[in-house]
């Protein structure tokens, strides 16, 4: 993957939860120098800035869907940017909290489908996000984009997706906060789910290998969602939803690595950076590291921080 169009599209969706904060991601992101990383791996970078939601009526304040039509009013925007910037390439979507895949996935997944080839989602997240409007407990919408772009019913409120993603083409690793409800609804779907206890056991690179291999063996489109809280919160704190029990930084670096020798990847999320809830910028630059890997940085030539 050299010589790639790196589109930085700045999401900075912060009404997926409760809990302000997730807005400053994407500045974050360019203040810990991602621009920089991706040029210093030899690809084109285009920064299109921020992106701002399309349109929508004010929210209720005691509504129990948080945001309702910030959220709906986002998923268009994203959605129609996806698919555009999808021809131009490699889009880099900052968020922002992961509400923004309600837009990005399909979007990107409406590009594909016009190449007539498959879409895949590989999805880096302590949470399977598979909850419709109707289970959510919470209200926070950030829980719903797996539920919407594979056709889960409840989202009358928002456009029908630009496309959906099959459930046997979605690949889930990391997991260990899933609801009851979500747990159940899975269980009638192929969606592949590998959560930490199985990654202790059998080890990270070899679910992920056989995704990878799936996603060759069909010619398909691979879109990446990494969240922070896919990482322990240990080594990356700045996010609302920390779960112990996380991916090793050197874990989540060898998923990236593998991501790049593969040469499959279309498309990246990369969600929930809380900078208020950060340590001197230790997430936002362990991110950054990540996204790097993603692109073709390796172990050798990785800087190592505070020695001059």
């Amino acid at each position: 993957m050299t010589d790639t169009t790196c589109i930085l599209i700045g999401a900075p969706v912060d009404c997926g939860k409760r809990r302000l904060g997730c807005l400053m991601g994407p500045d974050a992101f360019r203040a810990a120098r991602l621009p920089e990383a991706l040029r210093s791996l030899g690809h084109d970078v285009i920064d299109r800035g921020n992106l701002r939601p399309a349109d929508h009526p004010a929210d209720a304040d005691d509504a129990f869907l948080h945001k309702l039509n910030e959220t709906v009013g986002w998923t268009k925007t994203l959605m129609q940017a996806a698919t555009q910037e999808m021809a131009h390439g490699l889009p880099i979507f900052l968020g922002g909290d992961h509400a923004l895949a309600l837009g990005t996935v399909p979007g990107v997944a409406a590009f594909a489908k016009a190449q007539g080839r498959p879409q895949f989602v590989l999805w880096l997240d302590a949470h399977t996000d598979y909850h419709s409007p109707q289970t959510t407990g919470s209200g926070n919408l950030h829980g719903t984009p797996v539920g919407y772009f594979t056709g889960r019913s409840g989202f009358d409120a928002f456009p029908p997706p630009a496309a959906t993603v099959p459930a046997e083409n979605i690949c889930m690793i990391g997991l260990r906060s899933v609801d009851p409800e979500e747990r159940t609804a899975l269980d009638d779907t192929p969606i592949a789910r590998h959560d930490m206890r199985e990654i202790d056991e059998r080890g990270i690179a070899r679910p992920l290998q056989e995704f990878l291999t799936r996603v060759a063996d069909a010619n398909g489109f691979l879109h990446v969602s990494l969240d922070v809280d896919f990482i322990d919160p240990a080594h990356a704190p700045g996010v609302g939803t920390t779960v112990p029990g996380g991916a090793t930084v050197r874990e989540a670096h060898l998923v990236m690595e593998m991501i790049h020798d593969s040469g499959l990847m279309t498309s990246l999320d990369v969600v929930e950076l809380n900078p208020f809830l950060d340590d001197r910028g230790q997430t936002a630059h362990l991110m950054v590291d990540l996204v790097a890997s993603a692109l073709g940085r390796t172990v050798f030539d990785r800087p190592t921080r505070g020695r001059h």
